[in-house]
């Protein structure tokens, strides 16, 4: 039997990076599911058509939407209610694709374009300004992101989370030896 690769499976997931299919993001459960370490029936963003996509895929016989990882349903985006946002910045972090923008004690905004309905910005808001309502409800919203733009914002914003702690970690290696030397 001809394995599937990773990155022919991720290539279908809909790149929401939501953490619903128990993962920690797309690519992960891509390698899960190549690995025959997870179901193909997880991705709550993606429903049926992404069911069936990988079914067709691997070769496998379709499977409902597993519960216990949440519902289909339509498109969502988050909402800040901009008279209730304290300016905390906690729903900046968890974002997966830099959606939300806003400094520290002034009000934050979710950019439509790339919001991918994710919802873990929900959970972290002190004051729950956030909500997820569908993207047809808003008047004039932009489609969702596709799924190549959202797996690169996603890869970028890893990138630069993971240059900033090797940036730090050399200066902490540094100002460790400077300490170091001057005791010598």
């Amino acid at each position: 039997m001809t394995r599937i690769s990773a990155d022919a499976i991720d290539q279908l997931l809909p790149q929401t990076q939501c953490t619903r299919c128990g993962f920690a993001g797309c690519r992960p459960y891509a390698e899960a599911i190549a690995s025959d370490q997870a179901e193909i029936n997880r991705c709550p963003p993606g429903g049926s058509a992404t069911i069936a996509s990988l079914a067709q895929l691997l070769g496998r016989a379709p499977l409902p939407l597993n519960p216990a990882n949440g519902v289909e349903g339509p498109a969502l985006v988050a909402q800040i209610d901009e008279d209730r946002c304290i300016g905390c910045a906690k729903c900046l972090p968890p974002c997966p694709v830099d959606a939300i923008v806003g400094a520290r004690r002034h009000m934050h905004t979710v950019i439509l374009e790339l919001c991918t309905g994710c919802e873990l910005c929900v959970a972290p808001c002190p004051v729950d300004c956030i909500t997820m309502v569908p993207r047809e409800s808003i008047a004039h919203a932009p489609p969702a992101p596709p799924p190549h733009l959202n797996r690169a914002r996603f890869e970028a914003r890893n990138e630069r989370i993971a240059r900033r702690a090797r940036a730090q970690a050399e200066l902490l290696n540094a100002r460790k030896q400077a300490a170091r030397a001057g005791h010598v």
